[in-house]
């Protein structure tokens, strides 16, 4: 038995690596590697979603290939993964990470992991997201209350730097949130014309600034009309939405958190919005480069590219980069209907986002005014 299962493992990358359409092949290649799986020792998961343990148990059930989920976040992943590669102890075989930056630079770049996307569905992910593989993307939007306004009442995120909307803004701390300085540091490097053409639109004439960039000058506005800042989505969402809220907020949430609409909440998704409605941050898969179980590894993350693998967190707005994947059609924000209007995050400039942290975070904390 143990003679069948080398040969598998070695044979197996090999057929699952090649680039092509979905094809009989391919069907038989992911046989194959369901196959080899079920010979491998028991998988253990970390994700920062406690939906993790939801997935973890399906797979098993589905496979017949023990997968065990652990919810844990971001900085804890990274490091039980460096401990366990320095140590030669590997015990974490599969890792879904949020914290792009930090993924690439303290794990893909010394070695500890490694990146696999699957050759039946590379025709089917943008190669934007292939290397290294991001799963999931997860949206934060522009919201406001729909019991205070029939709609969005702003239609350019410069207007959030305006009086009128001096500390009636909403959104966690870039301090505390590696996402955000994430955020500012992608729409400079990608996206910088879009948000000196959306302060054209608004003002009527080109921007002028002493900042190194339009997404500078925007962060730094952003930050001295003294925004409500938060520890978590929670209180953001809680300040925007809540029936009873005396003051009008708008403001950056999680999709996720409009699930407690049926609840109470009165969360609308500020649709139509320039330059964008809102971000989204990526999920990397990533296999353990010493794990002992390198099939059932690659299985879990083909299985998380399917509908029925990604299914319990599309109910939180979280989109598959599998573009055969829809959101549910109870989803409660409705981001479906306007993700090209989502910002979105190119790991290509990941280094950079990790390089550049502590000077975006300088720049938010020197400008801050409550």
């Amino acid at each position: 038995m143990k003679q069948t299962v080398t040969r598998q493992l070695v044979t197996l990358p090999l057929l699952l690596g090649c680039v092509g359409s979905a094809t009989a092949a391919d069907s038989l290649n992911v046989s194959k590697l369901i196959e080899a799986a079920q010979h491998e020792a028991p998988i253990t998961v970390y994700d920062s979603t406690g939906k993790i343990l939801k997935q973890a148990k399906a797979f098993s059930e589905k496979y017949g290939v023990k997968a065990i989920g652990i919810k844990a976040k971001a900085p804890q992943i990274l490091e039980i993964i460096s401990r366990e590669a320095q140590a030669g102890n590997v015990k974490a075989d599969v890792a879904f990470l949020s914290d792009a930056p930090a993924a690439t630079q303290q794990l893909l770049a010394k070695g500890y992991v490694y990146s696999w996307t699957p050759a039946d569905l590379k025709n089917h992910i943008d190669a934007t997201y292939q290397n290294p593989l991001t799963v999931v993307l997860a949206p934060n939007v522009w919201a406001y209350n729909t019991a205070q306004y029939s709609e969005c009442p702003i239609t350019n995120i410069w207007q959030l730097t305006e009086p009128k909307w001096r500390g009636k803004v909403t959104m966690q701390d870039p301090l505390g949130k590696p996402s955000y300085t994430d955020w500012f540091n992608q729409m400079a490097t990608h996206y910088d014309q879009q948000v000196a053409a959306a302060y054209q639109q608004e003002f009527g004439k080109p921007l002028q600034t002493d900042e190194s960039s339009a997404t500078a000058a925007f962060v730094q506005a952003l930050a001295e009309n003294g925004p409500l800042l938060t520890h978590s989505d929670s209180d953001s969402a809680q300040a925007i939405g809540a029936p009873d809220v005396k003051q009008s907020f708008v403001g950056l949430i999680s999709t996720a958190k409009f699930r407690n609409n049926k609840d109470g909440m009165k969360l609308g998704l500020c649709h139509g919005l320039k330059p964008f409605a809102g971000w989204s941050y990526p999920s990397l898969g990533l296999i353990a480069k010493g794990t002992h179980s390198p099939n059932a590894a690659k299985l879990f993350i083909h299985y998380m590219l399917t509908s029925e693998g990604i299914a319990p967190q599309g109910v939180d707005g979280k989109m598959s980069t599998n573009n055969q994947v829809d959101l549910p059609h109870n989803e409660p924000s409705g981001i479906a209907n306007y993700r090209q209007e989502i910002m979105g995050y190119q790991t290509s400039s990941a280094k950079s986002d990790w390089q550049s942290r502590q000077d975006w975070q300088d720049l938010w904390n020197l400008s801050y005014h409550k």
